[in-house]
């Protein structure tokens, strides 16, 4: 059987393995004795107990306050597969197979490794709850769910090159978003379209000073539910659309009637004639990206619309 280790993927030591040994039992928290030191005080002295029997590893929580949580469900007691990510305070480790370059050592409380020993890095640090790391590796739809069932608060940014998105929650409920690139977008729109995003980076810090003039009143659930259905319907509706830099017009002289339409077909033809790209229409619509990339397709596809 392949060497398994504890990579931290988000985190204050984020990058950090942590060698599992073939056999017996890796305790986690914040105690200076034990086998994977986590210094903050969202973590208990004994947090959650990993024990190794040959190909059969389980994670126990061990009574702590704040929870431990695989896969974004808190567990008491729970059989480990590799892939599994770990949620213990702000630190998100995930089971994977060793880096080759990291020598077998045994794990002793008594003798701990020391930092600097690369085949195992004792993993410490102090109180910082900024969580760190890159959407490639925990999915947002995935770090959602975990800070959904956690119930954190604070504000999830996320960058992908220049463009920042927001996410703010309140004990662990998406109440806000904004993405920076796209003033005035709706907060729930806003949550729809950070979800597409698939590579950047994201930073859960603390609560920003906000006065929001409105709020998101759906469950996490929810929103995490619609949103990749629109998600999947959208990927398969732009391949029919021109890309968001191009511009559309009203064809001269236009032959179907104005009549025949219906009050959100005229908004998004009115939006048109305002702003002319795809993407302009699409953000300033104030129907989600997937109702909006809809009427775009019928309008051109009934003839009220012609690519530039």
């Amino acid at each position: 059987m392949s060497k398994l280790a504890l990579r931290f993927i988000s985190g204050k030591h984020k990058g950090n393995e942590y060698l599992l040994p073939p056999s017996g039992q890796v305790c986690i928290g914040r105690s200076s004795d034990i086998d994977v030191v986590l210094i903050e005080d969202m973590v208990s002295r004994k947090h959650a107990q990993i024990t190794i029997d040959g190909s059969d590893l389980k994670i126990e929580d061990l009574g702590s306050t704040n929870g431990t949580f695989v896969n974004g469900e808190r567990v008491t007691e729970m059989k480990l597969q590799l892939g599994d990510r770990i949620l213990i305070g702000t630190s998100i480790m995930k089971l994977v197979e060793a880096d080759k370059e990291l020598k077998q050592t045994s794990v002793d409380a008594a003798s701990p490794p020391k930092i600097e020993d690369t085949s195992v890095k004792r993993v410490t640090g102090y109180g910082n709850r900024s969580m760190t790391g890159t959407i490639s590796e925990v999915p947002l739809p995935d770090l959602i769910q975990l800070f959904s069932t956690s119930k954190k608060t604070g504000t999830l940014v996320i960058r992908v090159g220049a463009v920042e998105g927001k996410l703010h929650l309140e004990a662990g409920r998406i109440i806000y978003a904004t993405v920076s690139n796209a003033k005035g977008l709706k907060p729930l729109k806003a949550v729809f379209r950070i979800l597409s995003w698939q590579e950047g980076t994201f930073e859960l810090v603390g609560p920003e000073p906000h006065d929001f003039p409105e709020t998101i009143n759906m469950s996490t659930e929810h929103i995490l539910m619609e949103g990749l259905r629109q998600i999947d319907e959208i990927r398969h509706m732009q391949r029919k659309l021109p890309p968001p830099e191009a511009e559309l017009q009203m064809p001269s002289p236009l032959v179907p009637r104005l009549s025949e339409l219906s009050a959100h077909e005229l908004d998004v033809l009115q939006l048109i004639l305002n702003h002319s790209t795809v993407g302009q229409v699409v953000d300033r619509a104030a129907s989600t990206d997937l109702d909006v990339t809809n009427i775009l397709f019928d309008l051109m596809d009934k003839g009220y619309l012609v690519k530039q």
